[in-house]
């Protein structure tokens, strides 16, 4: 019976915190990072079939992206259903990626709005108050704490994901999962929303003369009035559209948002 060693996953920890980012473009994301973080895992159980190596490693490299320190526990998790297919499960790459893409938005939101969102703001605010008058033991205590509490987090809940294995298809794919799926999939529209409404600003320069050259109609005041932000809701559903509906690139539709901001500065709409 095949088993991934406790050195072998303590490497795909360590690869995965170290280079999670490392390779990065908006078509694949963190997807190399995570294939790379397999490389020890991959070898240990398949080191004497070259095919069955390329193949997972090429299973790994499918788009992914998710907040790499909650995330850590997806790691985690596809090691045991790797180390269970290496010994006969009835396991294919479908239920893999399928159990990734799963977990990794839901992780993502919740990882965003706890480590960024709240973690970091909070160290900081004590770290700032230490480092009133000059004081060097602000930034000690940052990097101390930070560095430790992600280290010890991140360890952990690798390795929780790596002993639920296959049992976690049935947190995701189980009947009796039903609600709980539901629920990550309402916290992400929910986090997917909140980051559209805080992060996407779209204004429009327009203005109609009333006569009064003091006092214009400002044609964005009247938008947010009826509906805020209204014009940036316009911006992310056509994204959606496009990505969702039409199945253009990421990168692609950056470019379009470049060419439209460009025309529609030049014409003063923006």
């Amino acid at each position: 019976m095949k088993k991934i060693s406790k050195k072998t996953l303590s490497k795909v920890w360590f690869r995965w915190m170290c280079g999670n980012l490392s390779s990065m473009s908006f078509q694949w994301l963190a997807s190399f990072g995570f294939s790379d973080s397999m490389v020890p895992a991959i070898k240990e159980l398949y080191g004497d079939n070259k095919d069955e190596q390329i193949a997972a490693l090429q299973r790994h490299a499918a788009f992914y992206n998710t907040e790499p320190q909650l995330g850590c526990i997806i790691n985690g998790v596809v090691c045991g259903l790797e180390e269970e297919r290496a010994n006969g499960a009835d396991i294919d790459d479908e239920v893999i990626n399928g159990i990734k893409i799963g977990l990794m938005g839901p992780l993502a939101g919740i990882g965003d709005a706890m480590v960024p969102g709240m973690l970091v703001p909070l160290l900081l605010s004590i770290a700032i108050g230490l480092s009133n008058g000059g004081n060097v033991l602000g930034p000690i205590f940052y990097i101390i704490t930070y560095m430790a509490s992600v280290t010890i987090g991140t360890y952990y809940l690798f390795f929780k994901g790596y002993q639920l294995g296959t049992k976690s298809i049935d947190l995701i794919v189980g009947e009796a999962a039903q609600r709980i799926r539901e629920a990550f999939n309402l916290l992400g529209a929910i986090v997917v929303g909140g980051v559209g409404a805080s992060y996407v600003a779209v204004n429009t320069a327009l203005q109609i003369s009333t006569g009064n050259e003091e006092a214009p109609v400002i044609i964005n005041n009247v938008l947010n009035g009826i509906f805020p932000k209204l014009l940036s809701l316009v911006v992310v559903l056509f994204c959606w559209w496009l990505m969702s509906k039409k199945k253009v690139s990421a990168l692609k539709v950056m470019g379009i948002l470049v060419v439209i901001a460009i025309v529609g500065v030049s014409i003063g709409f923006f």
